[in-house]
């Protein structure tokens, strides 16, 4: 039976990678890495330095596979995604199907498996028609990453923490005493109508380019913008996530 490993490698640093997840890479006959194109070669970059850190050189071969990209026009959100997952599932077919029947390899996901990534869902589309088991190693989160750089808790004592996207925060506004927003590409914090909230941001976080920024919303809010698009033209790409609070841990 075929082994498929779906490893957490955390946000960007090597250090990041737990001793678990460099055992499952060690115990590999490959290693998938994805290319996403010239503007995110820093991401594909990443996964190459933990591989040439961690593996033992000719033992694991490393294949480098194109991510198709996301067709939105014409198109709603969830058939957009709906068509690139199997878009991306099909190159997953083709991966796991040149394994020999005994094999393993290994996905290297940024972050965790378990938290805005796809992996698991779109393998879960191939299952029918090729046989393999899976093996998930779990990863340091960018929430993990933003809270340690901020050296603050997630959470405010004894109340609840939302986890969702810019997409939804912008529809929904701001609900929970405490929210991480992921995927937000319209900075969907600056439309957010209470600026007396906390915002704590960072983006390439555990990374060399790592940057942070945090106050009162309503203070900082102009300026995280400028700072977001101002380090999106200079990488050619971002990669960012934020925590909203509002309230304190002791209120009278």
């Amino acid at each position: 039976m075929r082994q498929i490993f779906v490893i957490g490698i955390g946000t960007g640093n090597p250090d990041h990678v737990t001793i678990q997840a460099i055992n499952a890479m060690k115990g590999a006959d490959r290693v998938f890495i994805p290319t996403k194109g010239a503007k995110k070669e820093e991401l594909a970059s990443v996964r190459r330095e933990i591989c040439e850190r961690y593996l033992d050189a000719g033992k694991t071969k490393t294949i480098e596979f194109a991510v198709p990209q996301r067709q939105t026009e014409g198109k709603t959100y969830i058939e957009s995604v709906d068509e690139w997952h199997a878009a991306i599932a099909s190159s997953y077919a083709v991966l796991i199907g040149d394994l020999g029947d005994n094999a393993a390899a290994a996905f290297l996901v940024w972050g965790d498996p378990s938290l805005y990534d796809s992996t698991l869902r779109i393998l879960e589309r191939i299952r029918g028609s090729i046989a393999f088991e899976v093996t998930v190693i779990p990863g340091i989160t960018s929430i993990q990453a933003l809270a340690a750089s901020h050296k603050i808790p997630v959470n405010l004592v004894g109340k609840p923490v939302e986890i969702t996207t810019g997409r939804r925060l912008a529809d929904e506004g701001l609900t929970a005493d405490s929210t991480v927003v992921m995927l937000d590409g319209i900075q969907a914090f600056s439309q957010i109508d209470d600026p007396d909230a906390e915002i704590f941001w960072g983006a390439y976080l555990g990374t060399a380019d790592e940057i942070i920024h945090s106050g009162r919303l309503g203070d900082v809010s102009d300026e995280i913008v400028r700072m977001r698009a101002a380090a999106r033209e200079r990488h050619g790409w971002i990669m960012d996530i934020y925590l909203l609070r509002k309230g304190r841990d002791f209120e009278g």
